[in-house]
């Protein structure tokens, strides 16, 4: 099940809206088992991870077990149900970690495989395969997003200094970093004030990436201009701009031209409604959000409770309190009312250092 949950890793932020599965089928004998087909969820979600290991496999799966990390599809989609697919394999048994909370399988699979006398053991690894797929399981059972803020800041909690500079307050092995991190999510998220004040590209550049991650930028009025970095790429990589009824005609007609796809949400005060936008992305199939700021985004998703991990890279630096900070306000009236993560990691990368935190 690990080779299988690492298999499916592989499948981050390029199988949307489709879950990242792993499948590796195993034969037995005296002398143990023999890995026969590996396969894990391909790009776009088809084809799915056990017909992958099922077509390297051939004739070796008939008898043999198969370890899939989500219960097998059991419904007809673009493809016929992976459970049918298993059993016309003529598998003897099939492990999985977790239930498919999607209504269309939700037990139907392990069902379907019991029912043509496969043996099936679930809940193996269902804790990691649980974290794999937190945003597969967050858009199916609440239709939000999971949602990774990161933050780059200085010891002393900083973003920027007073004038605005911040290229660059962490290293280029945590720049690095970033970019792989935005690889395994869907999207990257910026505010207007990040798009405006930056004129970001947001794409995945130094590690040999096959693919992007689609660009969003919350805009209530469409104030970034088509002319931007994201703007002049929309036709190559996709560019979605979640904006109000306050935005402009003649602002919404030039993103269009562009290519990038306009959705537009209620608004809250002067602002997106953030947990409709969070909703209206969902909907459309993203599973793994990469917030990048700004600070003011940060802190509204914070206070909306719509962040489910905190990355941050912090260096060896200070700016000191004319120094922009990492978060905009949270309204906090006493400290017994502050978040409280949960620390999930530490890592050195290179002279500075990651901690993920869990809200």
């Amino acid at each position: 099940m690990r080779t299988a949950l690492a298999l499916a890793a592989r499948g981050l932020g390029n199988t949307w809206p489709n879950p990242a599965v792993g499948c590796v089928i195993v034969t037995s004998g005296p002398g143990g088992g023999r890995v026969v087909g590996r396969g894990w969820t391909q790009p776009g979600g088809r084809p799915h991870a056990e017909r992958r290991a099922l077509a390297q496999s051939g004739e070796a799966a008939r008898g043999a077990t198969a370890y899939v990390t989500l219960e097998p599809c059991a419904h007809h989609g673009q493809t016929p149900p992976c459970a049918e697919a298993l059993i016309d394999a003529g598998l003897a048994r099939v492990v999985t970690a977790l239930t498919d909370p999607d209504p269309r399988v939700a037990g139907r699979g392990h069902a379907m495989l019991r029912a043509a006398g496969i043996a099936v053991t679930e809940g193996v690894g269902a804790e990691a395969a649980r974290a794999l797929n937190a945003g597969f399981l967050k858009r199916v059972t609440q239709g939000l997003p999971f949602v990774t803020l990161k933050l780059a800041t200085t010891l002393d909690g900083r973003i920027a200094t007073a004038s605005g500079e911040s290229r660059w307050i962490t290293g280029p092995a945590a720049r690095r970093a970033v970019h792989a991190m935005r690889l395994s999510h869907d999207a990257v998220l910026v505010g207007s004030g990040t798009a405006l004040a930056d004129d970001p590209d947001l794409s995945v550049r130094d590690i040999g990436a096959r693919h992007q991650p689609l660009r969003i930028v919350i805009d209530s009025r469409l104030r970034h201009s088509p002319d931007s970095r994201l703007g002049r790429s929309a036709g190559a990589i996709p560019v979605w701009l979640v904006h109000t009824a306050a935005a402009p005609a003649a602002a919404r007609a030039a993103w269009a031209a562009t290519g990038a796809e306009l959705i537009e949400v209620p608004a809250a005060g002067d602002h997106a409604d953030l947990r409709a936008a969070m909703q209206a992305l969902a909907a459309r199939g993203l599973t793994r959000i990469f917030c990048e700021g700004g600070a003011d985004l940060a802190a509204a998703l914070i206070r909306a409770g719509l962040v489910d991990e905190l990355a941050q890279f912090t260096a060896g630096a200070l700016i000191g309190a004319e120094g922009r900070p990492a978060l905009g306000p949270l309204g906090l009236a006493a400290l017994a009312e502050a978040p409280r993560l949960t620390r999930l990691s530490v890592e050195p990368i290179g002279a500075d250092t990651l901690t993920r935190w869990r809200f």
